[in-house]
């Protein structure tokens, strides 16, 4: 099952809860590899190239492969889901808006809520600081944690590293969405279902699930391996919890047609843009490239 891990690989509003860094260069190695996935998208002339992300990262990420990184230094514009380096107030206001709550997660019996104290501590987080969260935001904020615990850091992610290098070398960075947009999908969920959302988050942490599961994206997306990707895309689509179906039917299944609507009003506007969205976008039924191959684009999958 895939439980909460999934929502940190199809959603960028966690750059909300503190200010993006991109990563730094590593030392370059003597061969890069490729990372993530690759396609080359083609319509009337036009090229596109869709680069899958992952929203954390670690330094050894980095640098990326030669190829991208020429089409990234030729490109007139990198679009992203949302820009992590862009107005961090528009960011915290949509987090204040869809995010908070006087009530917080009151609703949890005195079982989870003692089950979510010892994470709490485990993690370092003092109570006070998420006391007026709303429960799929906490949820998503334990996910973070867990992340940083196997090593792969939010403030190292990818997108943040792409967009950085777009700002420093004068280039436009356009949003195919808006963190409102992003918010608002968690938003739908009634409390009832928030709180499922957030039990589900503490028991996948708690039997090990999602450390595990953060490792096999990671290493998935570290090592381009097509395989485990399909694969992961697999699981998700059969993930029978609440959280699972809500991931698939909202996050990735509710979200893909606008991003490829996205690309393609770019694509006629612009010639040899890049596109990075999270990797799970672009691989499994219902897929970016998938929807892009049914409205007649020419879809090339590179890595």
């Amino acid at each position: 099952m895939r439980r909460q891990i999934i929502v940190l690989f199809c959603s960028l509003f966690l750059f909300a809860l503190g200010p993006a860094v991109a990563a730094e260069q590593g030392a370059t190695p003597n061969v890069t590899p490729n990372r993530g996935a690759l396609f080359k998208v083609q319509q009337n002339g036009h090229t596109l190239y869709l680069f899958g992300t992952i929203h954390v990262g670690a330094r050894d990420f980095y640098p990326l492969e030669p190829r991208l990184a020429g089409f990234l230094k030729k490109a007139p514009v990198l679009a992203l889901e949302i820009d992590p380096l862009a107005d961090q107030q528009k960011l915290a206001r949509a987090v204040q808006q869809y995010g908070m709550s006087v009530k917080g997660s009151s609703g949890l019996t005195p079982e989870w809520r003692s089950r979510l104290a010892k994470l709490l501590k485990q993690y370092n987080i003092a109570p006070e600081a998420v006391a007026s969260m709303k429960p799929w935001l906490l949820a998503s904020v334990l996910t973070v944690s867990e992340f940083a615990a196997q090593g792969y850091d939010a403030a190292l992610a990818v997108d943040a590293h792409l967009s950085q290098q777009a700002h420093e070398a004068g280039q436009k960075v356009v949003e195919l969405e808006s963190a409102d947009s992003q918010m608002s999908l968690f938003d739908k969920m009634t409390a009832a279902e928030q709180l499922v959302f957030l039990q589900e988050a503490i028991a996948g942490i708690e039997d090990k699930e999602q450390a595990d599961q953060a490792r096999e994206i990671a290493e998935a997306w570290r090592h381009a391996d097509v395989k485990a990707l399909d694969a992961l895309a697999l699981k998700a689509e059969q993930d029978d919890t609440f959280s699972g179906r809500f991931v698939q039917k909202e996050l990735l299944d509710g979200r893909n047609p606008t991003l490829a609507d996205g690309m393609v009003k770019l694509m006629a506007r612009e010639n040899n843009s890049v596109v990075a969205i999270g990797v799970l976008h672009l691989v499994g039924k219902g897929s970016v490239p998938e929807l892009l191959r049914k409205r007649g684009l020419s879809v090339e999958r590179m890595y």
